[in-house]
């Protein structure tokens, strides 16, 4: 698996778990990838799991106080890196029943690569297009996908680069074993 301090954007390694989010404060909302599903994480609250079969279309990230407030999902610095708000959206289409729904997480201290973000976000609509969403929940798979997701260029992005990156991350992370 990773060493602790291995990231994309706001998915970190934290231990033996993937999660997305800073889950070090213990005020902080964050979401943990699990063999079950996505557990959304809440200050004072047992939080609430969304199995991974329920994962349709729409997955994105946006940042912003609201999570209805997309203006910011695209804010960028100059430099590169993402812009705005402290909390970010994991956003998605879930089925039976059908309903957009949205897991708050808060973000770390260290700034997030706009490349890294958009490479996660692409990792996450290939899964949940290819019908198989369930890898998110094996964290050695997930560490073999996030090496090869990260480093690189953080510019030229276009749809075809981040697409012809997740394909080479998912054929260097193999088949994995859920």
């Amino acid at each position: 698996m990773g060493t602790d301090g291995t990231h994309l954007g706001p998915l970190q390694l934290a231990g033996e778990r993937w999660v997305v989010g800073d889950d070090a404060r213990p005020d902080a909302h964050w979401v943990e990838l699990r063999p079950d599903g996505l557990h959304q994480h809440a200050p004072d609250s047992e939080g609430r799991l969304i199995p991974w079969s329920r994962l349709m279309t729409g997955i994105r990230l946006t940042w912003g106080k609201h999570s209805w407030d997309t203006n910011s999902r695209g804010l960028y610095t100059w430099g590169g890196m993402v812009a705005g708000s402290d909390r970010g959206w994991l956003h998605m289409t879930l089925r039976h029943p059908y309903k957009d729904d949205q897991l708050r997480f808060d973000r770390h201290a260290r700034p997030y690569r706009a490349v890294d973000v958009l490479r996660l976000e692409s990792l996450l609509r290939r899964l949940v297009d290819d019908g198989k969403p369930h890898l998110l929940g094996d964290p050695e798979w997930v560490g073999r996908a996030v090496a090869g997701l990260t480093g690189g260029k953080n510019s030229r992005l276009t749809q075809r680069s981040l697409r012809q990156a997740v394909t080479e991350a998912l054929a260097t992370a193999g088949p994995g074993t859920l």
